[in-house]
């Protein structure tokens, strides 16, 4: 290979976010990183305790440098710091019902100190879409809410929060998710509004965190008919280089999302959406869990031969490196002061809990969580209430396999709690809950998705999210804690 070829080698590398199983980096990784991979997006299942995440970012760190070490840590239900347990903080949907920027902005602040301090340079947060679907099956919590001003000024405080520990925001999911009934992991997703509408919900948001200095911004696998026709934004050219170069002034980084997503893998590939995304103007390619080392050699490869065949200008490539060069510069800057935690998660999540009606007493409680299968975004995250009433007895259920009126002579004579997660999107859960609270009107009903419908029980508690944070501070509520 000439020197010329490893340059251009090195460069397709170093758009490239990759990532892998275990708690370890395997050899490929580290020997890629030698040769000007860009860095990695780790998973839930490459954490395990803050010691060996910190273990593993430093030996990225020796074989590369300074690459750029990702992951997802919105707080709230997708958390990869405390994916096996919980996040002690609460989502976005909690801090917009809330209300206040500078709380949002702490707690972000306190993310980002936790994420600085073992070694992750970038959030792929916060998510700043406008989610005015209420059966969005994909973003719901993750939001702050459905008004674009409200969202924009949360999605302001979270960058302040991150940045200011040193850690880069990457706000998502550009130009917007929040409109959707279809999940871009699984297919793509359109969002069917006037440039109008586009410009005055959607990009709200994006234009205030662009304005605050947001190190990164996410692409999102929707396509905008208005705008990229039939084409995922995170492919189209008039999305990432119109739209977000041209019109709104942006010049960080732009990342990719998951590029392993069925939207993207069922329509072009993934060599191929490598190819098409990098050429639309993004500038760092997240792959996702699922690619193996032959598939990114396979992703290398086909940027190269696009170059090669003149399809992909050598100078976006450069163009890129460039912005990726920026960030490290940025990484490395004199340390910031990193705040302790002080417990403004479950601060946070408190003011957050809405109750209507009085719940009564706990007496022998029965604590029936009703099941509902999780997102690929949030993963298999524990939740509910369970470690919060240790003197309850808590039955899981699934909706289709619960027997009502097994339930209710079970909680005879005995205090019921039902837990819900989005009860307005799935039809079983709100027939079980009824029927439930229609035998047993002194219920108390815990929403902790959520809170579109609300069956008329004793007393109802919206969380606004299922972090553990959240499943405190309704406990607390119910035992008078």
């Amino acid at each position: 290979m000439s020197r010329s070829d490893r340059g251009l080698r090195r460069l397709a590398a170093g758009t490239l976010l990759v990532a892998f199983q275990g708690t370890t980096p395997p050899g490929w990784v580290l020997r890629e990183l030698e040769h000007g991979l860009g860095g990695v997006t780790l998973f839930g299942f490459n954490v395990d305790g803050h010691e060996r995440l910190s273990a593993l970012t430093a030996a990225l760190r020796e074989a590369g440098g300074e690459p750029v070490i990702s992951l997802d840590e919105e707080g709230g239900d997708v958390t990869r710091l405390a994916y096996h347990v919980g996040s002690p903080y609460p989502g976005n949907a909690a801090l917009g019902a809330v209300d206040d920027p500078e709380l949002t902005r702490q707690v972000y602040l306190a993310i980002g100190a936790e994420l600085a301090g073992c070694g992750i340079n970038l959030d792929m947060a916060p998510d700043a879409d406008v989610n005015s679907e209420a059966d969005n099956p994909v973003i719901g919590t993750r939001a702050f809410g459905d008004e674009p001003e409200l969202v924009a000024r949360h999605a302001v405080a979270a960058v302040e929060g991150l940045q200011a520990a040193g850690v880069a925001a990457c706000v998502k999911h550009f130009p917007g998710h929040g409109a959707t009934r279809v999940d871009s992991h699984v297919a793509v997703p359109v969002v069917d509004v006037t440039p109008e509408v586009l410009r005055a919900r959607e990009l709200t948001p994006f234009r205030a965190a662009i304005a605050a200095g947001t190190k990164a911004i996410m692409t999102a696998h929707v396509a905008v008919p208005a705008l990229t026709g039939r084409t995922p934004a995170t492919l189209s050219p008039a999305a990432l280089t119109g739209l977000l170069r041209d019109e709104l002034g942006y010049d960080g980084v732009v990342v990719s999302d998951a590029l392993d997503m069925h939207a993207i893998t069922k329509s072009v590939g993934l060599g191929g959406g490598a190819v098409r995304c990098l050429a639309a103007g993004a500038d760092l390619l997240c792959l996702g869990p699922l690619p193996q080392y032959d598939d990114v050699r396979g992703v290398i490869d086909a940027i190269v031969a696009a170059v090669d065949e003149g399809t992909l200008p050598y100078a976006r490539l450069e163009e890129a490196a460039a912005r990726v060069e920026a960030l490290r510069v940025w990484f490395g800057a004199p340390g910031r002061p990193l705040p302790e935690r002080n417990g403004v998660g479950l601060h946070a999540a408190r003011r957050a809990v809405r109750l209507a009606g009085e719940p009564a007493p706990l007496a022998e409680p029965l604590v029936v969580e009703v099941e509902t299968p999780p997102t690929i975004a949030v993963g298999d995250v524990p939740w509910g209430l369970g470690p919060w009433l240790p003197e309850a007895e808590v039955l899981r259920v699934a909706p289709a396999a619960a027997d009502a009126a097994e339930l209710l002579a079970k909680a005879a004579n005995r205090s019921l709690v039902v837990v819900v997660r989005d009860a307005h999107r799935h039809p079983g859960s709100r027939a079980l809950v009824s029927a439930l609270v229609t035998a047993r009107p002194d219920t108390t009903v815990v929403e902790m998705g959520l809170p579109v419908w609300r069956p008329d029980a004793a007393a109802y508690l919206a969380t606004y999210g299922a972090a553990r944070a959240n499943a405190q501070a309704a406990a607390e509520l119910l035992t008078g804690a």
